[in-house]
């Protein structure tokens, strides 16, 4: 497995001199998250496409957000976050479409988002519109020869692979953020790749803790300081034929060794990886 970290794309990042950082700290691979729909420019477009060549980075994935509003917990989100909020599921389509386009302009193949809390009831009134809307994007990302990929997280992943199932597409598939499943109460992050098994695409190296009380989310933690078994998930991964990037994300922004607790988090994992 390649270990590569997220890279922000927003106003304001040199993206070569991210790229550099990366070369540097002996990363072959990242995935770009961008919330911002201005930058899917022309111009950026060859900065991102140079840089990677310049420096030998593989951009695995293009991780498309949408506009907000977002609240991340149990009770607004449920009526904010993704397409599953019927409110802003036209407009946030559009927008994911647009993340698509510029992730074919930039030679990257997979386009991850949240979709939203997914409705476990299949026969919940707004299933068959969040599935209906999700099918439409998959299409058109067939058509330019990308992936789909749900970032895991909001629903069970018996829920998740049932939307896969009902799109009925194969250009599905899944981003496995093992830590979001604990943050969010929703599965063992090992027990999970059995189910999702061929679905996986996109790894993130991310951990955390169950939640504590029913409204808000679960504490995210460095890697190696949370709940997920890192060995035990991993083996899982190569057990299934996983080889692709392992992406190490970390949201703690308050932390100010952010850096050194990535660098951290490499050597931990590349330590797991060697001993697999």
């Amino acid at each position: 497995m390649k270990l590569g970290v997220i890279v922000i794309f927003k106003q304001g990042v040199d993206i070569k001199e991210e790229f550099k950082k990366l070369k540097h700290n002996g990363f072959e691979t990242c995935q770009l998250i961008c919330w911002d729909h201005t930058m899917f420019t022309d111009e950026n477009a060859e900065k991102v496409v140079e840089a990677s060549k310049e420096y030998g980075i593989e951009i695995t994935a293009l991780w498309a957000g949408w506009q907000q509003p977002a609240v991340w917990n149990f009770y607004e989100g449920q009526l904010t976050l993704g397409i599953v909020p019927e409110t802003y599921r036209f407009a946030r389509t559009e927008r994911i479409l647009e993340g698509a386009d510029f992730a074919k302009k930039i030679n990257v193949k997979d386009v991850i988002t949240h979709a939203g809390f997914i409705p476990e009831n299949p026969y919940d009134p707004n299933y068959a519109g969040v599935i209906s809307s999700l099918k439409y994007i998959c299409q058109k990302l067939k058509s330019q020869d990308q992936y789909f990929l749900f970032e895991t997280g909001q629903e069970t992943p018996i829920t998740l692979l049932r939307a896969i199932e009902d799109i009925g597409l194969d250009n599905v598939g899944i981003n496995l953020d093992p830590a979001n499943l604990l943050l969010y109460g929703k599965a063992n992050p090992v027990d999970s790749v059995k189910i999702f098994g061929k679905y996986i695409r996109g790894v993130h190296a991310k951990d955390g803790e169950y939640p504590t009380n029913g409204r808000f989310l679960g504490q995210e933690k460095p890697i190696g300081h949370g709940s997920v078994n890192f060995p035990a998930l991993l083996a899982e991964l190569k057990n299934i034929g996983y080889d692709n990037a392992l992406t190490i994300e970390n949201e703690i922004f308050e932390d100010e060794n952010h850096s050194r607790t990535v660098l951290e988090s490499k050597k931990l994992l590349e330590d797991i990886i060697m001993n697999l």
